[in-house]
C-alpha cells in the first residue's frame, strides 16, 4: 500500500500555554489522556445519545458513542498512515459540549441564550477544554495542542465567519495560533465522518432494540437488503438478533472500505502531496463515493422518519426541553445559589449555560424535581 504519512499531523506546533514535552508520550497521546481523565468525559456516561439515560442500560450514551467513533476513526487513520492518536483524540472529545437530553437539550438551551450569543455544543466543547476543566496550576483548561483545538473547531469544516467564536470563546484566547479559513486536517475530517458512520449504524441497532421499527422495515433500504440476503441462509433458527449484529458490522465495514478507497482516489485527483495541499484544498478530501453518499442520505431519511420523529421519542425530547428551559429560568432568578462570584462577575448568562450543559440527564431531572 502507498504510504501517506507525509499528509498526517505528527509534529505539533505546541499549545496555547507553553509546556515541556513528555519523555514517554507524544503531545497527541497526552491530549487524549487529558480528555479521558476529565470530568466532562466521565459525565458523558449519563448523557443522552438518542434515548434518555434513564430509559435503559443497553442503549448507547454519549460516552459509548464517543468510544465507538474513536475506534472507527483510529482504524481509518492507521490504515492511511496518518496520525491515529490525533484522530482518536478528536473523536473522544467531539461531544464533550453536549447538553443533557442530546440535541433536544441543545435546542432548548440555544433558545434560552438567544439574546446572549446562543448555544452550540461544538463551541461548548472548546469552552470545556480551554476554560472549564481546571486541573493545572499554570493555566485554565486542559491546554490541548493547537492541532487538537483546530480539529475540534473545524468539526464541520473551515470557518469563514468567526463572530460566534469571538462572542462565546474570544479570538484572543487562541493567541493567533489557529488559521480558521484553512481546511481541517485529514485527521479532523476522519473524526467527523467517523461520527456519521457510528451514529447512522448504531442508532439503527438501538432503534430495533427499542422496537421503533423492525428488521423488515430496515431491509426496505437496498443497501441493507443486500447484506441481509447474503447472511440469512447462514442464520440458524431465524435468530434475528445475530442477523442484526451482522448487518451492522458489515454496514460499517463497507462504509469504511468505501471511505478509504475514495479518499485515496481524492489524494491523487486533487494532487494532495503534503499537509499544505490539505489545508488549501477547496473540497473535502475524506469523504464517501457518490454511491455511498446516496446510501447515507437514505439511511438518515429512514432514521428521521422511523426514529427521531417517533411519537414517543419526541415526547421524551420535549420533556427534556421543558426541563432545560425551566432550569435556566430557575437559575437565572437565583444565580447565587448555583454559581460563584467569579462566574457571576464574568458573564452570568454564559455561566448558567456552562452549568446546565455540564449536567447529566439524571442530575437535571433530579434538580428539576427538587425545585418545582
Amino acid at each position: 500500500m502507498k504510504k501517506f504519512a507525509n499528509l498526517g499531523l505528527f509534529k505539533s506546533k505546541g499549545r496555547i500555554f507553553k509546556e515541556s514535552n513528555n519523555q514517554y508520550r507524544t503531545p497527541f497521546q497526552r491530549d487524549r489522556d487529558r480528555i479521558v481523565h476529565s470530568a466532562s468525559f466521565r459525565r458523558l456516561k449519563h448523557k443522552t445519545q438518542v434515548f434518555v439515560n434513564t430509559e435503559g442500560d443497553h442503549y448507547r450514551t454519549r460516552i459509548t458513542h464517543s468510544i465507538e467513533v474513536a475506534q472507527i476513526a483510529r482504524s481509518i487513520a492507521k490504515y492511511l498512515q496518518l496520525n491515529d492518536d490525533l484522530a482518536e483524540t478528536l473523536s473522544l472529545a467531539h461531544d464533550l459540549g453536549h447538553t443533557p437530553f442530546g440535541h433536544a437539550g441543545e435546542e432548548a438551551l440555544n433558545d434560552c441564550m438567544s439574546h446572549n450569543g446562543g448555544f452550540d455544543h461544538n463551541l461548548q466543547t472548546l469552552r470545556i477544554v480551554m476554560f472549564l476543566e481546571n486541573k493545572y496550576l499554570k493555566f485554565r483548561g486542559l491546554n490541548l495542542t493547537v492541532e487538537t483545538l483546530d480539529g475540534l473547531l473545524k468539526h464541520n469544516g473551515s470557518i469563514f465567519n468567526t463572530s460566534k467564536i469571538e462572542e462565546i470563546i474570544g479570538l484572543k484566547n487562541f493567541k493567533k495560533k489557529i488559521h480558521f479559513k484553512k481546511s481541517p486536517s485529514l485527521e479532523a475530517q476522519i473524526s467527523s465522518i467517523s461520527d456519521d458512520i457510528a451514529y447512522n449504524n448504531h442508532d439503527i441497532q438501538d432503534g430495533i432494540k427499542a422496537k421503533l421499527f423492525r428488521l423488515n422495515d430496515l431491509i426496505e433500504i437496498n443497501f441493507f437488503k443486500e447484506i441481509y440476503s447474503f447472511h440469512k441462509k447462514n442464520i440458524k433458527n431465524n435468530n434475528n438478533n445475530i442477523l442484526i449484529y451482522q448487518i451492522i458490522r458489515d454496514s460499517i465495514d463497507l462504509m469504511v472500505k468505501d471511505l478509504i478507497k475514495n479518499t485515496m482516489q481524492n489524494f491523487k485527483k486533487n494532487r494532495i502531496k503534503n499537509i499544505q495541499n490539505v489545508y488549501s484544498s477547496a473540497s473535502q478530501i475524506v469523504c464517501f463515493s457518490n454511491k455511498f453518499k446516496n446510501i447515507e442520505k437514505e439511511i438518515r431519511l429512514f432514521l428521521r422518519k422511523k426514529m427521531y420523529n417517533n411519537k414517543n421519542v419526541l415526547i421524551k425530547n420535549n420533556n427534556g426541553k421543558k426541563i432545560v428551559k425551566n432550569l435556566y429560568s430557575l437559575i437565572s432568578k437565583k444565580p447565587n445559589k448555583f454559581l460563584n462570584r467569579k462566574q457571576l462577575r464574568e458573564d452570568k448568562n454564559r455561566a448558567i449555560a456552562d452549568f446546565i450543559s455540564g449536567m447529566t440527564d439524571r442530575y437535571a431531572i433530579n434538580l428539576y424535581k427538587n425545585t418545582k
